[in-house]
């Protein structure tokens, strides 16, 4: 599961793909994240989109908002990478209508073909199959903010953390639909990142700026076990 910028590499996004689908061999799958945070009423992107508009303006921005299609809708917050992952022929995309992922190779079908629309990132997502595959994560050339495998360590926190509603539009255009989640939040992921021990990373640099491999498995078992303690308020 990648997570990368291209900027300022030189490399193209179907070249950088192509490169990384090369390391991986014929049997292996390259995955990425296809956010499309656009599709919600309560995103940053969103109200970018609306920003300055009047009241009546965004009214009709909101009923005239196309549904999310896994086979149209593109990805332009998620980088180059993923855009060129998700329209590769043959690419795989999960199904919900704001955390979807994209997939290329053999298990790209396998992995990402759970994805309830009323769970972003947790159990049934296609992040609980990339954990039980044993998946590995690719930060290339961005930090740990972005590492989304973190979320799936929010889902797993006892006592679970507290819910919201989402809003999104699916089926038809216009059609807003909403839905209880958890609440992500990942303003501490960069500091989880920071903390976690250098034996389960693997690294180098690139153009720049580091490049990061490590286990799914251990990424997300040692955030539970940060987030355990001082999102319960413990030192």
């Amino acid at each position: 599961m990648v997570h990368a910028s291209l900027s300022g590499t030189g490399l193209s996004p179907s070249d950088a793909r192509d490169a990384l689908l090369a390391a991986l061999g014929p049997a292996g799958t390259l995955v990425a994240p296809a956010f499309t945070p656009e599709n919600s009423d309560t995103s940053r992107a969103h109200r970018a989109l609306v920003e300055g508009l009047s009241e009546r303006e965004v009214q009709d921005f909101r009923a005239a908002m196309p549904p999310f299609a896994p086979d149209v809708t593109p990805c332009p917050s998620m980088g180059a990478l993923a855009e060129s992952v998700r329209t590769m022929p043959g690419a795989v995309r999960s199904t919900h209508p704001q955390t979807s992922l994209t997939g290329l190779g053999p298990r790209a079908a396998e992995l990402l073909a759970r994805h309830h629309p009323h769970c972003h990132l947790g159990e049934d997502s296609p992040l609980a199959a990339l954990y039980e595959a044993d998946a590995q994560v690719l930060l290339l050339r961005v930090g740990f903010e972005v590492c989304s495998a973190f979320h799936l360590a929010e889902y797993r926190l006892r006592p679970p953390p507290p819910t919201r509603t989402y809003r999104c539009v699916t089926g038809a255009v216009g059609n807003w639909t909403s839905y209880e989640d958890l609440v992500l939040d990942d303003r501490d992921f960069a500091a989880i990142g920071a903390r976690l021990p250098r034996g389960l990373l693997n690294g180098g640099e690139w153009a720049g700026k580091a490049v990061v491999v490590l286990g799914m498995r251990d990424a997300v078992d040692n955030a539970g076990m940060q987030m355990s303690r001082y999102r319960s308020g413990l030192p």
